[in-house]
């Protein structure tokens, strides 16, 4: 779901959203409603998002699913959703209000290139931060002062720059922050889910075997097979086939391409493999499931 595809689903409606929804080439900012998101949802998730967005949820809720793990996202929350991030939208409360900006591929870049905040440099696909009144409220004026911004007559491009790496940096040092407090009171088994799920979110498309994690992780199959099915009642393998199936849905949904094309992408043997794997696990066969 790319900034200018939901340029082309929100047009239509513009005339009755542009007091909350600004959109170009560019940048897109969502200014409290979220008509925009109930519009989005209308076209079929999951999708994948290759560009940067980051949320502050002022009010009511949301319940996704972001890179395999279910989220309940709750007033008082900053989100960072960054490339290859496959989301899965459930609910969204009637009484949501959520500000938020998304940032092209064609956006530059308010830093020099290997520049970019550690939370952004694209270890971390995603993070979610509950803060207090003050954090949020600092990152409310600064999307205040970008709304503000855009809306004048031919805006000035390096004061959005300048407005975007404020943010940035605000969500990169309230990161910062979380993580050291995860490292002093998360459990190692969590730990070593989180490095889990995080691999496999990078990785299942060509790996699709326990063995390739636990190498990477420098623990045995067992241990880490033990260690994930403790943590989360699930086993390792099975987050590894809920990861591939959820591509494999963002493709066969929202792209053109065969059956066979998805399933040589995928590191599949053959497309016949690729076609008994994904209805055992669906029920469906990738046609049937991309005619639903």
């Amino acid at each position: 779901m790319s900034i200018s595809r939901m340029r082309d689903i929100l047009e239509p409606h513009m005339e009755l959203m542009h007091r909350h929804i600004f959109i170009n080439h560019e940048l897109a900012i969502v200014y409290g409603n979220p008509r925009a998101f109930r519009l989005v949802l209308r076209q079929q998730p999951p999708f994948v998002i290759n560009d940067h967005r980051l949320g502050i949820i002022v009010r009511g809720d949301i319940m996704v699913n972001i890179n395999l793990v279910e989220k309940h996202l709750m007033a008082g929350t900053l989100v960072f959703i960054g490339p290859g991030t496959i989301i899965n939208p459930v609910s969204i409360s009637d009484d949501l209000e959520i500000y938020g900006i998304g940032l092209a591929p064609d956006f530059p870049m308010p830093f020099a290139p290997g520049q970019l905040p550690a939370a952004f440099n694209g270890q971390v696909r995603d993070f979610q931060l509950r803060v207090d009144d003050a954090d949020l409220a600092t990152a409310r004026h600064i999307i205040d002062a970008l709304w503000h911004v855009v809306h004048q007559k031919d805006y000035h491009h390096p004061t959005v720059s300048s407005l975007v790496a404020a943010q940035m940096h605000h969500y990169d040092g309230l990161y910062s922050r979380y993580v050291d407090s995860c490292q002093q009171l998360q459990s190692r088994e969590q730990t070593i889910f989180d490095r889990f799920i995080t691999l496999v979110n990078q990785h299942c498309l060509q790996e699709h075997q326990i063995a390739y994690y636990a190498s990477r992780m420098c623990l045995t199959e067992r241990y880490l097979g033990t260690i994930v099915r403790q943590t989360t009642g699930v086993t390792a393998k099975e987050w590894i086939d809920r990861a591939l199936v959820m591509r494999a849905q963002v493709e066969l949904r929202h792209t053109d391409k065969t059956v066979a094309q998805i399933s040589d992408s995928m590191n599949f043997p053959n497309p016949s493999f690729f076609c008994k794997y994904f209805r055992r696990l669906t029920g469906l066969t990738p046609s049937e499931f991309r005619e639903t």
